[in-house]
């Protein structure tokens, strides 16, 4: 199938399907479903249907990546800085660092996702994200176990594309640490408590209260298993800034 079609599709669905940012309207489905032992860890399964989700893996095989990292990534919202390739000699690493980039807003081919959120009472109109990362990860990628920055409002949200992972999860002795941010999270002091959370496709995961604030969160390859050379994750985090 040429872009050029594909592109079509996509814009009939979204043209479709999308409410505008003025006029989102509350959309519940089922509840959603608690997970014993992590207070605050929710999972919302079949959060958008098989139709939306390819309609939104198209979109994104259509997007600038950002390809500096180990994984493909795309900002929305905010700012970010590249990272230097560890061929980098230290000028170079030190001028590459301080160059701040402006990610573009979300789209509006993600507004029904939001919507939906707001639909379940995660955000309101007034505080829906201003922020999403999109990541990808093949078979060989996963991510350290850290606490989201808490720049941040509680909850976070993560969609969960094309294929289904683990996210293991690690609870702290003490809250508000261990955050990506803080140059620490390997160092902060855990309890012997480690779940393990199934993220199935077209699913959404909640992080609020002690789940985002106490438990460290990572992904771990090995917890896989054998998966085929062409398995791939696509992972969305939604986010709200405090100030806003």
């Amino acid at each position: 199938m040429s872009l050029t079609k594909k592109r079509k599709t996509l814009d009939d669905f979204f043209i479709n399907n999308r409410p505008s940012k003025q006029t989102r309207t509350p959309t519940a489905t089922k509840p959603l479903e608690v997970h014993e032992g992590i207070p605050g860890l929710r999972v919302l399964t079949d959060f958008v249907t098989v139709e939306e989700e390819q309609a939104l893996l198209g979109f994104f095989e259509l997007q600038e990546w950002r390809t500096d990292l180990a994984r493909r990534v795309i900002h929305y919202g905010g700012t970010y800085c590249l990272m230097p390739p560890r061929t980098a000699t230290l000028e170079q690493r030190i001028q590459i660092e301080k160059t701040i980039l402006t990610a573009p807003s979300i789209p509006s081919q993600l507004d029904f996702v939001i919507s939906r959120m707001i639909g379940h009472n995660l955000y309101t109109n007034a505080t829906a994200p201003e922020y999403c990362i999109v990541n990808e990860y093949k078979d060989r990628h996963g991510i350290s176990a850290h606490v989201e920055n808490f720049r941040f409002k509680s909850p976070v949200c993560g969609l969960t594309l094309d294929q289904g992972d683990w996210m293991r999860f690690h609870e702290l002795k003490y809250p508000n640490d261990g955050s990506v941010r803080s140059g620490k999270a390997s160092q902060a002091e855990r309890t012997s408590k480690v779940k393990d959370v199934w993220m199935p496709r077209r699913s959404l995961l909640v992080m609020e209260g002690e789940a985002r604030e106490k438990w460290q969160h990572e992904i771990v390859r090995s917890k896989r298993g054998r998966n085929a050379p062409c398995w791939t994750r696509i992972s969305l985090t939604f986010r709200t800034d405090k100030c806003k």
